[in-house]
Order: C-alpha cells, then sequence, then structure tokens
C-alpha cells in the first residue's frame, strides 16, 4: 500500500482548513497543542488516505473528529461512515464528539484520550 499520510496534493487545502477553523476546533486546538494532554503530540487537519481528520495522535494512532450541523444529513452521515470504515480498517481509532462538549465538558474529551492511551500501552 501506498502513503496514506499527509498527501501533498492535500497541503494547500488541509492548510485552508488551519486557517479557518470553527471556533470549537480553535478550542480544543488550544487545548491538544504543545504536547498539554498526557504529553501527546496531536496533528491538526491532518490527512490519511483522501480524507482529513480533525485531530490526530500517531503515537497513540488516535482521530478525533469534531461534528457539527454539516454532519446531521444522510448524505454527510453516509460519506462519515464510508471515512471511518476506512480509518478503523488501517488501524486508527475514531473518537466523534459534538462541537458543543468542547465547551460544556472538556475534561470527558481528556478523559476518553486518557482511556485510549491506557488501552494501547498494555
Amino acid at each position: 500500500m501506498g502513503k496514506l499520510n499527509n498527501h501533498s496534493y492535500l497541503k494547500d487545502y488541509r492548510k485552508g482548513l488551519r486557517n479557518h477553523s470553527t471556533a470549537a476546533e480553535a478550542s480544543l486546538w488550544k487545548l491538544l497543542k504543545s504536547k498539554q494532554v498526557l504529553g501527546l503530540k496531536f496533528r491538526r487537519q491532518h490527512s490519511f488516505g483522501n480524507y482529513i481528520l480533525d485531530f490526530y495522535c500517531p503515537e497513540i494512532q488516535l482521530a478525533i473528529e469534531l461534528d457539527g450541523e454539516i454532519h446531521t444529513n444522510l448524505s454527510s452521515n453516509q460519506k462519515d461512515r464510508e471515512r471511518d470504515e476506512f480509518i478503523r480498517q488501517n488501524g486508527i481509532e475514531i473518537l466523534h464528539f459534538e462541537n458543543r462538549w468542547v465547551y460544556e465538558y472538556p475534561q470527558d474529551i481528556i478523559d476518553a484520550i486518557q482511556k485510549i492511551k491506557k488501552r494501547k500501552e498494555k
């Protein structure tokens, strides 16, 4: 299988997403950047295959996706399921959170990351 991470043809698109992130993505990035959560390095708008992950931690192979309004329609739901299946088939675990969780339950997000890290350390 060829290269799956950070295809060069998606570089400008990823950069645009980083520069125009949603408020929830920006808030979660403040929490995750600079190894602030459990010493884990997260990347934002990381491409994997033809998909772009909101956040990705290569150390524990974890993707975090924030789901806003666009994820509520049937077409988007089908695309999300296809993306998730592809990513999981390649050994990456995915956590989904609604945007509001970033503001209302940030500790729950950290706890979910910690649970996965502990499980993968065994």
